[in-house]
Parts: structure tokens; sequence; C-alpha cells
């Protein structure tokens, strides 16, 4: 069973639907529950998933406990992963849920570990993630880690026209949350230095009004396309010249894979989660967190060395296929389902 409460938008939920999809066509037997979002159910149920949608509300949300208490008692899983803190601070402990299952918390980003007491492991994506882990008190014995993939959904190309952008133009793509994480500031005034680029960013977020502002006050207005929360991730990827991810803070960053699956020349900012999976001039080029004139570089540096970007291409669909494809991820859950079942069933008692 798998459990998430999540926002409307997010690296987080965006992948709880990719991975468990994907589990669900590796013909795994799972029950999946979630924060009521009809696009992320449509997606499910076109790929034949049927999800139970709660409430997740706040405290005085009393119905979504005692809906999960039902659910285990019902569906008895071996596992249970919550995502997140609300998914994990809502779901009973599992002798009083009516069920004995092993509860894995997952966690995506630097979350204050209090939440997760009650977890018997620790599921999580990079290096970084696992010493925050034990720097809150847990043992590696009890701590797992996966990294994520890319899913991306086929198409063709997008059309420039259709953001008035000249076919001849260097394009730039930013895919995330409108977020002060994401450092998106540093990438409109980087955009200042190198006039020949148009840039596209495809999310929503708080700072959407003050990104705006922003690009309006740099004279950016002409370059720059604000293409709101997109699915159609490969046919942008492959519709740019560059993907830039100039985040100041990122735990992993699955826009990483995305470039490297799509074939899209990468420039990224030396977030932790970047650092631990990026060769600096080999599958991406790398430059200093808020560092607009880098930044600048380095996308200068892409556009006039053709050489450099296919190499970078090549280079990162090859450590995508290695260890970051769907499949490879699969198998990798999958093994860790298995050999934590055979560790439960050895303490059983007979």
């Amino acid at each position: 069973m798998q459990v998430i409460a999540g926002g409307d938008r997010g690296g987080a939920e965006t992948f709880f639907v990719s991975l468990n999809l994907a589990l669900h066509q590796a013909g795994l037997e799972q029950r999946l529950i979630m924060r009521r979002n009809a696009l992320r159910a449509a997606l499910f149920r076109d790929g034949g998933v049927n999800p139970l949608e709660l409430r997740f509300g706040g405290r005085l949300d009393w119905h979504t406990p005692w809906a999960l208490r039902r659910e285990v008692a019902s569906y008895r899983p071996d596992i249970v992963i919550t995502w997140m803190n609300r998914a994990t601070q809502m779901m009973p402990r599992g002798i009083f849920a009516g069920g004995d299952f092993l509860h894995i918390g997952r966690i995506g980003g630097y979350y204050d570990m209090k939440y997760y007491r009650k977890c018997d492991r620790m599921l999580l994506m990079t290096q970084g993630l696992a010493n925050h882990a034990v720097a809150g008190g847990w043992s590696l014995a009890r701590v797992d880690m996966i990294r994520n993939f890319a899913r991306l959904e086929e198409g063709p190309p997008v059309n420039r026209a259709e953001f008035e952008t000249p076919e001849e133009a260097p394009l730039l793509l930013a895919l995330g949350r409108l977020h002060e994480a994401k450092a998106l500031d540093v990438l409109l005034r980087a955009l200042v230095r190198e006039p020949r680029a148009y840039l596209w960013i495809a999310g929503e977020g708080p700072l959407q009004g003050e990104l705006s502002a922003l690009t309006q006050r740099l004279d950016l207005t002409g370059r720059v396309r604000f293409l709101g929360w997109r699915t159609d991730r490969k046919p942008l990827l492959q519709c740019a010249d560059i993907c830039v991810f100039p985040s100041r803070y990122e735990p992993f960053g699955t826009v990483i894979l995305e470039a490297w699956a799509a074939g899209t020349p990468l420039v990224v900012s030396r977030a932790a989660g970047a650092l631990e999976v990026v060769e600096d001039g080999e599958t991406g080029l790398m430059v200093a967190v808020d560092d607009e004139a880098a930044l600048a570089g380095a996308i200068t540096q892409v556009i006039d060395d053709p050489n450099l970007a296919r190499r970078m291409v090549d280079t990162g669909r090859e450590r995508y296929e290695a260890e970051f494809s769907e499949s490879a991820c699969v198998r990798n859950y999958i093994d860790l389902f298995e050999r934590l079942m055979t560790a439960k069933d050895r303490r059983a008692p007979k």
C-alpha cells in the first residue's frame, strides 16, 4: 500500500504517479491512497489503476485516519509506504490499524525527522537525504536508498510558433515550481547576459507574479514565455536546445533525468542532488549556486560548442539507461520489497 497527501502540483506527486503506474505494469499487487486530485486520478485510471481518494485535511479531519485504518484492516498490506509528512502522520500504527505491516516513510526533501518516528524504515533517493536521516537519529541499517527515474510521455516536439519563438533562436527550457528554491530569478538575470537566447518556463507556483515583474524590469518580455504547468515534458525538452536547472537547493532533481532521457543538453547548479549524479563537462555543465554570470557563461558555452552539447547528450543518455531508467528503478523497488518481506517472515512467530 502506498499513501500520499501532497499538493496539487509537485515533483513528488508527479513521481508518485510514474512509479506506481510502472509497478502496476510490472505486476505488483498494490493499493494506492491519495489526496483528492482529479488530474492524478485520471492518469491512474487511464493506466488501469483505481486509487482511493481521501481528504487529508487538517487536525479536524477525523475521516481520513479512520478510512486509512479501514483500508489497512481490509487490504492487510505487508508493506505500507507513506510519502512525506502528512500521510505518515495520519497512518495508524500497525496493530492499531488492524494489520501487521512494515511502515516505510519516504521523503524527497530535508524534512523534520520527528514526523517519521513511528516508521520502521526510511526510503530515500540520495546519499544527502540518507545523511540527513542519520543526523536526525536514524540508523543506516534502517535506511534504504533508491534513485528516481523519469517517465516521459511521447509526443511530437512543441511548435515554437505557438509561443512566438523563432526557429533559429537558442531556446532554453526551465521545468519546475515557481519557487525561491528553483532560482529562476537567477536564470532571468543570466538571460540578460546572453541576448541570443529565448527562455520557456514551464511550471506554476507562488512566485509567478514576482518572476513576471522581474521579467518586465529586465526588459525580457520579448524573449521569456511562461507556459504554466505542463505534462508534455518530453515534447518540450525535445523542442529546446538547453535544459537549465539552476536550483538554490535541490535534494535530487528529476529534471536532470528527464533532460538525459530526452537528449537535451543540461546546465545545472551545484545543488546537493545534482552534485551526486552530474559529471561536470560530461553529463552536464555545472555552475555555482546563485551565480548569474557563471550560469550565463555555461549557457553561452553550450550554444557555441555543438560538439560539447552532443557529447553531454550521449553521455547523459548512457548514464540514464544504466542507472535511472524505469526498468532499473522498478527492479530496485521489487528487490527491496522481496528483501524486506524475507526479513519480516524470518522474525514472524512460528
